[in-house]
């Protein structure tokens, strides 16, 4: 139950004024309910229930060794805070729901039956604090909780002993000091932490026990590999790895062991390392298996060794005797490098890219993706408005359709640049710009409108994927993208303060901008148009509830009047409808979402910390009850906060995610399209601004039909780039494939 808010009902005016953080909020209640309408009054729950039915997606951007295929004939893995036990030929997805934030290791008992998977903290840590489930992949029953109170920050490794059965775990804690702590699992219902350490202020990528040798313990990482050794009395010590006269490496990145004990291990140069059984110093290395860092070793069931690449995406096969095969092969690049390799059905193998897919496959005949994703945050969600298809985007600038039937991508497309790969890094910075944030789909399924960081927005065929219109609205990113119940009109709420109105004509094939709605003192976070195409109402980041005229782009003061207008949706937080679904003590940031279904009998919310929770609609009581999701929450991205100065110099936040530093530094020899941190927002400012006097330049040169195709369009954009970073170098071929244009066009466009 949520709990009550400062509210209070004015009966005279027939209002309730809601406070978030402060900030009084008068709701208008409508004339309907004005004479029954009961602050006091407990709205019940829903009789409908929701249950997760499919994960999309992989966590192998930033996560190791967690993607393993159990005898259930299922493949194992993690994404957010749920871990996914997927079999593939049946296309059934099982789900472990017992974590209460993101899931960051994964390790499997010697049995093969049970797992153990750590967490990170949460927003909240008093319902999500980092700690260790012990669970059982048959019945999904939870076997152990560890370490509740134990852990800072989040548990990055996790291993079962081998050479005993599996009576112990290893942890470690990914704080600054990386604690190393051993548990005896089985002890009661929380185990028993038989010792802890600290292990390394660098870091830890990868801690794994023995197979043959009990209360042994071999841990990586940044500079350095270490040997330990758990005592009768549970004291660990440590023997740090020599590499006496060979280079070391700036990360050892994985490791194994061999069917005869000795420990394997690879570096972020390419190099693999044999470290005799017992000993600390190495006793065979080879060198530049792989160009770049080697990112998995895995020991398959014959002794063979198979070694996958985070940079070169190969997948190298030895022998037992150490041997190389003549046998290899490569993931193509666009699934990204190789973050783990496990051993399938059969002679499978199954494949984890830093690009968050999945794919499996032998050497032999190559391997085909199972599951693709995204591989940045992603942002912007949209259903089909009538058949089960939803559409994504990110900040990977890509944008996909999938299928919720087949749980397939119908079709992903690149929003950036086609030719970014032959521009230099100055100009790649331009690239940021196409970000994705938002997204909506038109009201006949036909068009997808994605709004960008940039403050630009493109309108694609759902059926072609083609690029129908592009515009830029601001400099800031386009929150959120809204049509009209008839798609006549489309509304963009700006971060820059500002919501702007276009015409649709055409089959929303033309965009004519109506005007600009200002008043709001904030981002605009939300909008929804009324049922007769004549209004919306919008929210903003300081928790506004304002209302325009749709066809002037002004604001009606007179909010009063507006108590009675039926609106097509309700996406809108803060509204009479959604007065329940604020928790006490909001604070106005702690529902992300909200939508109506369409019969208009349920709301489901998404909130701050991972929850989703539905209500009886509407949820117009300060009390009321809720079905969530999951009797605990689901995972939220993880983020952190960046001041960013508004009008009036006070300070609003905006969140950002978080950059994997440590991860990055591993693999940035496997970063291609990485722009200078130095890039100002000025000199982004400045591109712009050049773009546009290029653009009013270009525009003069085409005739009437070219500015009207997209191809006129894309053949401004590309040879703008082009124009700064090769001039009249360009290759006039390359460019008129690239934009469909002739080579006589592009030799006036470069004049």
């Amino acid at each position: 139950m949520s709990g009550t808010k400062e509210t209070t009902y004015n009966d005279e005016e027939k209002t309730v004024k809601m406070f978030l953080r402060g900030r009084p909020i008068i709701l208008y209640v409508p004339s309907e309910l004005r004479d029954g309408y009961d602050m006091t009054k407990v709205s019940t729950p829903p009789s409908q229930k929701l249950k997760l039915d499919w994960v999309y997606g992989y966590r192998g951007r930033d996560c190791r060794s967690n993607l393993y295929y159990l005898p259930t004939g299922e493949m194992v893995y993690f994404v957010a805070a749920v871990v996914v036990l997927y079999n593939v030929e049946e296309q059934s997805q099982r789900h472990y729901l017992g974590h209460t934030d993101d899931v960051k290791s994964l390790a499997i008992h010697p049995n093969k039956m049970l797992v153990a998977t750590g967490q990170c903290a949460g927003l909240d840590r008093r319902e999500a604090r980092p700690h260790i489930r012990v669970w059982n992949s048959v019945s999904l029953h939870t076997q152990a909780v560890i370490g509740m109170n134990d852990f800072d920050l989040s548990v990055c490794c996790l291993s079962f002993s081998k050479a005993d059965g599996g009576t112990l775990l290893l942890a470690v804690d990914e704080a600054p000091d990386h604690n190393i702590s051993i548990w005896d699992w089985q002890k009661g219902d929380n185990g028993y932490k038989i010792t802890e350490t600290k292990c390394s202020v660098d870091t830890i990528v990868a801690a794994e026990f023995h197979p043959l040798d009990r209360n042994i313990i071999v841990t990586c990482g940044k500079s350095h590999i270490a040997f330990w050794s758990l005592d009768a009395g549970g004291t660990l010590y440590k023997r740090m790895g020599i590499f006496e006269t060979r280079d070391k490496p700036k990360y050892v990145t994985c490791v194994a062991f061999l069917q005869t004990g000795e420990t394997i291990t690879g570096d972020s140069n390419g190099n693999l390392e044999i470290w005799g059984r017992g000993t600390n110093t190495i006793w065979k290395f080879m060198k530049n298996v792989h160009e770049g860092p080697i990112f998995s070793i895995c020991i398959l069931k014959d002794g063979s060794i198979v070694t996958g690449g985070g940079k070169d995406g190969r997948i190298v096969l030895f022998d037992s005797t150490l041997q190389k095969r003549r046998e290899e092969t490569q993931i193509e690049g666009h699934y990204g490098g190789i973050r783990v390799v496990s051993e399938g059905c059969g002679s499978q193998l199954i494949v984890g890219t830093t690009k968050n897919c999945i794919l499996a496959g032998t050497v032999e005949l190559g391997f085909q993706p199972i599951i693709l994703g995204h591989t940045d945050e992603l942002g912007a969600l949209a259903s089909h408005p009538s058949i089960q298809q939803f559409a994504t985007a990110g900040y990977d600038r890509v944008l996909q359709l999938w299928d919720a039937m087949s749980h397939s991508i119908l079709w992903s497309k690149d929003i950036g640049v086609s030719l970014r790969r032959a521009l230099s890094p100055e100009v790649k910075l331009s690239l940021l710009q196409e970000q994705a944030q938002s997204l909506a789909f038109s009201v006949d399924g036909t068009t997808v409108i994605v709004g960008c960081t940039s403050g630009r927005w493109m309108v694609f065929d759902v059926q072609t994927r083609e690029l129908l219109e592009s515009h830029t609205d601001g400099a800031e990113p386009i929150q959120v993208v809204q049509s009209s119940p008839d798609g006549s009109m489309l509304a963009l709420g700006s971060r820059d303060n500002n919501i702007y109105i276009y015409q649709v004509t055409e089959d929303g094939h033309k965009y004519n901008r109506v005007g600009r709605c200002m008043g709001h003192s904030s981002f605009i976070t939300h909008i929804d148009w009324s049922v007769d195409n004549q209004t919306l109402r919008s929210n903003s980041g300081d928790y506004e509830l304002l209302y325009w005229n749709a066809a002037t782009c002004r604001q009606i003061p007179q909010t009063g009047v507006m108590r009675d207008v039926e609106w097509a949706t309700n996406n809108c937080t803060i509204t009479f409808s959604t007065i329940g679904i604020w928790p006490e003590n909001a604070d106005g940031t702690d529902v992300n979402f909200c939508d109506r279904s369409h019969d208009k009998k349920l709301l489901a919310t998404a909130d701050d910390f991972g929850k989703v929770k539905v209500y009886n609609y509407p949820a117009s009581q300060p009390r009321v009850t809720m079905d969530t999701v999951y009797p605990e929450p689901m995972s939220r991205l993880h983020r952190r906060v960046v001041p960013k100065k508004r009008r009036g110099g006070s300070s609003r936040y905006r969140t950002q995610p978080v950059t994997f530093s440590e991860i990055q530094e591993v693999d940035e020899d496997n970063i291609e399209d990485t722009v200078p941190e130095s890039t100002s927002k000025s000199e982004l400012n400045l591109l712009n601004k050049k773009f546009e006097e290029f653009k009013r330049s270009r525009d003069l040169m085409l005739s009437k039909s070219d500015t009207d195709n997209v191809h006129g369009t894309a053949a401004i954009e590309t040879l703008f780039l082009m124009s700064i970073h090769e001039g009249q170098n360009a290759d006039v071929e390359k460019l008129a494939v690239a934009t469909d244009t002739s080579p006589a066009n592009i030799r006036n466009f470069l004049g």
